[in-house]
């Protein structure tokens, strides 16, 4: 995929992987990138930056909180009113709260239905567009390493489960959207800290699973995507960790009806 002028909205992106990503799509030749965040204060900093960074224009920020359908909305009709397409759509917003539950699981698994479903909506051939990408962000979590946080492990699980599923041959065929899955290891992001405060109430030291894990930073997830973006094929799930170069999982061949 050639990032020249394409353009993308990315949620969660105020911060963390999202706005290094928006960053990395920008470097990489894109037109215009939306900002969809639910807090506007990081979100208009953000902003601040990458327009100073990139040229004024090039990005724009929506405040966005990814449980409600008609802010969801209201993103992807303003993206494609100011810059006149949707090219990429990467569902980058996630908590972890497992004590909270309910809110987790609608914002990492609805936030992530509903992003794509409106992806469908504005880049689906077969809703009259001309196709285009759309990227979900889930875990190592999602693959089976586990954590403190149950709910959350499940909710990542569901995102690649899911994606894959979207990828699959018929409906890929029919709405002509390329599905890709990111699955970031530890990374300097809130959620880090909640992964690791999961461990803390179970009385588990910090430094201990530090030392069998290795942070690594926002850039080099977003570094990731811009690769995957380029070479990956549907419902290929990838791993950025360890700030190591990103590698496809590859998962067992089951018999294919179609």
């Amino acid at each position: 995929m050639d990032l020249k002028d394409q353009v993308a909205l990315v949620t969660g992106a105020a911060q963390g992987i999202g706005l290094a990503t928006a960053k990395q799509l920008l470097k990489n030749g894109a037109k215009g990138v939306t900002i969809c965040d639910i807090d506007s204060t990081k979100g208009e900093a953000a902003i601040e930056v990458v327009n100073k960074e990139f040229g004024k224009g090039k990005a724009i920020f929506i405040k966005t909180d990814v449980t409600r359908q008609d802010n969801l909305e209201e993103a992807f009709r303003r993206t494609k009113d100011t810059f006149k397409t949707i090219d990429i759509v990467i569902n980058n917003a996630g908590i972890i709260d497992d004590e909270h539950w309910e809110k987790e699981l609608d914002v990492n698994v609805r936030g992530v239905v509903r992003g794509t479903k409106l992806a469908m909506e504005y880049m689906g051939k077969d809703k009259g567009g001309k196709g285009g990408t759309v990227v979900n962000i889930a875990s190592v979590a999602g693959l089976g390493l586990r954590s403190a946080s149950a709910i959350y492990d499940g909710s990542k699980c569901f995102v690649v489960g899911y994606s894959q599923a979207m990828a699959f041959a018929p409906l890929s065929d029919s709405h002509g959207v390329r599905i890709l899955i990111m699955c970031p290891g530890l990374t300097d992001t809130p959620i880090a800290d909640g992964v690791l405060g999961g461990y803390e109430k179970l009385s588990i030291n910090r430094q201990s699973i530090l030392s069998k894990a290795s942070m690594q930073s926002p850039d080099v997830v977003g570094e990731a995507i811009i690769h995957i973006l380029r070479e990956g094929e549907t419902g290929s799930v990838w791993v950025s960790d360890r700030e190591k170069a990103p590698y496809e999982v590859k998962f067992p061949e089951f018999v294919k009806s179609f």
